[in-house]
């Protein structure tokens, strides 16, 4: 599978995660047309080759009108509708200032679609997300993951004041990611920046192992001289133990009708999940609640999580990785008064085999005969006399 890992050892924003991605070989003409489309002027796109501390790196930025519009999450989400054609690009960057809204929200005690953006309502941020979301897409990105993101200290003036760092909209976005406190006066991570690795990797952590593709810097717009001011972004495959682990999936719901249960374990079965199961719990303030429980591959663990929180009102889950024992296992198809059913069969360890009919066809063939699926099922397994007429069960066969 392949996947993106960043590496925010000196913090993260915007124009570093486009300087990034053009590294790893985001054409630069496809991101002059993006923000075209966006609503970037003609030659406000400036793409240039600098070094941080001597490490070679790419650093963009925009050349736009001085001044901010302040636009709500409406405007934003009509210009990037407009500007961005593919539905995953659009869909990452609309969700990022959904997650931009929410922090902002919470900060000032308004509602999402209330919220003034203000310097990351500016055309400037929109033209990073919207690029960003288009890169990772084009650069055939199927998840992302992040090291621990560097943050600043000291204070920063922006349109409400003055406010100490990280300020205060970045460290919510920053919720469930692993920090590093670096003692660094100035802004390292900036909210566009914490917004876009908040969306792109959920907090998830590097994997063990894996094969690198490539790597790429892109530089910081300051050059504070003691330290490499740039984001690191390294292009990987992940190794075939690694894609293939199972993951499992945990979630406890108390605020959700029960009846909305099972769509939501079918939205995670049609997402990749193995298997779903549920458990009640008992839940804060003696609240009865449901526990949710998948086990995933590792290349369908984003998949699983995006239904979870979609069907769900959950707005968390918890996720490791598991191991599994797992028996030799074959289907086999038995022909049973003139039907045919299918049976699963598994060998146990020392040797001896068990076979269970699919539910499915015990009920099909239940209707069929005019026999309960409870009779069939006993009558397979031999624990009762077979005395609806019609030959005796065939020989098992091989599919």
């Amino acid at each position: 599978m392949r996947t993106l890992l960043f590496d925010p050892f000196a913090g993260i924003s915007g124009d570093m995660t486009l300087g990034a991605l053009l590294g790893l070989g985001y054409p630069a003409e496809r991101m002059r047309d993006v923000a075209t489309a966006l609503g970037a002027p003609d030659g406000s796109v400036l793409i240039d080759a600098v070094q941080r501390q001597g490490i070679a790196c790419t650093a963009v930025r925009f050349d736009l009108p001085a001044g901010n519009a302040h636009r709500h999450l409406g405007d934003i989400v009509a210009i990037l509708e407009r500007g961005l054609d593919d539905a995953r690009a659009y869909d990452i960057a609309r969700r990022t200032f959904e997650r931009l809204a929410d922090a902002e929200a919470a900060i000032h005690g308004v509602g999402r679609d209330e919220v003034h953006f203000h310097e990351v309502g500016g055309l400037d941020a929109i033209l990073d997300i919207g690029c960003a979301a288009d890169a990772v897409v084009h650069l055939g990105v199927e998840a992302c993951s992040t090291r621990p993101v560097a943050i600043g200290s000291g204070w920063i003036d922006i349109e409400h004041g003055r406010f100490p760092l990280p300020a205060p909209a970045t460290l919510r976005l920053l919720e469930g990611l692993d920090v590093r406190e670096t003692r660094w006066e100035g802004e390292c991570t900036t909210p566009t920046g914490a917004a876009l690795l908040a969306e792109l990797t959920g907090g998830r952590a590097a994997p063990p192992t894996f094969r690198v593709l490539g790597s790429a810097y892109g530089a910081g717009s300051r050059d504070p001289g003691d330290r490499p001011n740039c984001l690191r972004a390294v292009l990987c495959e992940l190794s075939s133990e690694e894609d293939n682990s199972l993951w499992m999936v945990q979630s406890d719901l108390d605020d959700m009708s029960p009846e909305y249960v099972p769509p939501a374990l079918d939205a995670m079965r049609a997402a990749g999940a193995l298997d779903v199961v549920t458990i009640g719990v008992g839940m804060k303030k003696g609240r009865a609640g449901v526990r949710i429980e998948a086990l995933t591959p590792r290349h369908g663990l984003q998949r699983v999580l995006e239904a979870l929180f979609a069907s769900t009102t959950t707005i968390g889950a918890r996720y490791w990785p598991v191991e599994r024992a797992e028996l030799a296992r074959e289907e086999l198809r038995r022909g049973w008064h003139g039907s045919s059913i299918r049976m699963k069969q598994v060998r146990l360890p020392d040797g001896t085999r068990r076979a269970k009919p699919e539910y499915d066809d015990v009920v099909r063939v239940a209707g069929e005969t005019g026999r309960t699926p409870l009779d069939v099922r006993r009558a397979l397994d031999g624990t009762t006399d077979d005395d609806a007429g019609g030959s005796a069960p065939g020989p098992a066969h091989r599919t």
